[in-house]
């Protein structure tokens, strides 16, 4: 995308902002700075570069799957404040 290919008002309107006429220009400086700086990124070789999710190798900390005894039911229902049927009973929620 070429600096001069966006619109300001657009991309104002997308990110919920009120701009005044000098604040779009001001922005539309700034947005086209930006793009022109990618535009020069997209010049370098990166071909020798591995690709990579993190730039900072991570290695996960996770236990070892085993079968383990769980919570009895009785125990888990005793401090249930409704209950019926052995299930829990929880508030309905609607959005």
């Amino acid at each position: 995308m070429a600096a001069s290919d966006f619109n300001v008002k657009y991309v104002a309107h997308l990110a919920r902002v009120q701009l005044s006429p000098d604040e779009e220009q001001k922005l539309g400086t700034q947005l086209g700075h930006i793009l022109g700086f990618m535009d020069k990124l997209k010049t370098l070789d990166v071909s020798h570069v591995e690709a990579t999710a993190h730039a900072v190798p991570t290695v996960n900390v996770t236990r070892t799957d085993e079968t383990q005894a769980s919570l009895p039911h009785d125990e888990a229902m005793r401090n249930a404040p409704k209950q019926t049927n052995g299930l829990f009973i929880v508030p309905k929620i609607v959005e």
